[in-house]
């Protein structure tokens, strides 16, 4: 972001936090998903009732939230193992388990990324007071004995921050007080800086690695680029020409064209965000023992490949959509030191977000685009 720009989402982001905190009237407004489909299914409510906290957790009025694949992905419900199509591509099907975790209570609020300010706190809760400025994760760890990596999403299987205020369980919340970084830019983090640093920690990129990026426009993508070179990689990524300034200003070295051949055994490593017909290719462009980190399928989820390509050349693959605590906290450490910041291309109010997705969508602009209650 150029600092002009983030100078003046600074200022945004001071005004928001020195406004007083006030007590929330018994309703809110906010945007609703009533069911799977198209942007019809989103429908703003100013008399949504404001969520209590039960114990152990807060009551968070919201200041900023991200836009994100997933929150489209949910909308359609391409989540279905039914669906085969890419994110654009779905159309109307009848879909009843469409969620990250299956079915969807309706109406549901959304919103995975969330940058807020303290209101009140739960039975039981300590260390978070009103005013605080906090985030959290969209992927919140579960303490289930059985299944030690299950986890609850923010905006699917928990309402999230497309309204005025959302209930966070005080154990997932993280003081960003202290940070340089704007509510606006603090609330375009969490799902693609939390991606994109979940998808390097598993691939175990260090400085040794030269590293291919795909979908390096996107929010996940240019989060990789730029945690990628501050890990000491080299960075290749791919991504359209109009684009390709914004990828090099993160920090990639080289930017291919999306119709470009990729260079046989090139990389140690790729990140691939897009999915879809070229996912073989990128196999290919590993060299021999390489990893390949998976989260996003958007070109399409369903692929085909030589299974000899992967054993022959001793490849790994890593999918990855839990984040283990330890990695988001090493975040929110970046987000307080002011060492790593989003590109945000544009906000909207709330009220706007069938526009905002549909801007989203289309991949008109790089980076974030954010939602304002």
């Amino acid at each position: 972001m150029a600092g002009a720009d983030r100078l003046g989402h600074l200022a945004d982001g001071l005004r928001l936090a020195n406004q007083s905190v006030m007590s929330p009237s018994q309703t809110m407004y906010g945007v609703q998903l009533v069911g799977h489909g198209g942007p019809e299914k989103l429908v703003w409510n100013e008399r949504i009732p404001v969520p209590v906290p039960a114990a152990s957790e807060v009551l968070v009025r919201v200041l900023a939230a991200g836009v994100n694949n997933t929150d489209i992905n949910t909308r359609i419900g391409w989540y279905a193992q039914e669906v085969s199509a890419a994110t654009n591509d779905v159309g109307d099907v009848d879909i009843e388990s469409g969620g990250w975790g299956g079915a969807l209570c309706f109406p549901r609020i959304q919103g995975g990324d969330l940058c807020g300010e303290v209101v009140s706190v739960g039975k039981g809760v300590s260390g978070i007071e009103p005013g605080m400025r906090v985030t959290c994760a969209i992927n919140q760890p579960m303490p289930i004995s059985d299944n030690p990596v299950y986890f609850e999403a923010l905006g699917s299987e928990r309402d999230g921050a497309f309204a005025e205020f959302c209930c966070v369980p005080a154990a997932q919340l993280y003081d960003v007080s202290d940070s340089p970084l704007s509510d606006i830019d603090i609330g375009a983090m969490p799902c693609a800086f939390g991606t994109a640093l979940n998808l390097l920690v598993r691939a175990g990129v260090n400085e040794r690695d030269h590293v291919l990026i795909t979908g390096a426009s996107g929010g996940v993508g240019l989060a990789a680029v730029q945690l990628a070179r501050q890990r000491g990689a080299e960075v290749t990524a791919i991504s359209s020409p109009t684009k390709a300034d914004a990828v090099r200003e993160a920090g990639a070295g080289t930017v291919i064209g999306r119709e470009e051949s990729l260079p046989p055994r090139g990389f140690s490593v790729v990140v691939d965000v897009v999915g879809g017909s070229a996912f073989t290719s990128l196999l290919d462009a590993l060299r021999p023992g390489g990893r390949l980190a998976t989260s996003g399928a958007i070109a399409g989820p369903v692929v085909s490949t030589d299974l000899r390509t992967l054993y022959l050349k001793d490849l790994t693959v890593f999918g990855c959509t839990y984040q283990p605590p330890e990695v988001f906290a090493h975040l929110i450490d970046l987000i307080r030191e002011g060492v790593v910041w989003p590109r945000v291309s544009q906000t909207y109010p709330l009220q706007e977000i069938a526009k905002a997705q549909s801007d989203f969508t289309s991949k008109r602009y790089p980076g974030k685009l954010v939602l304002l209650p």
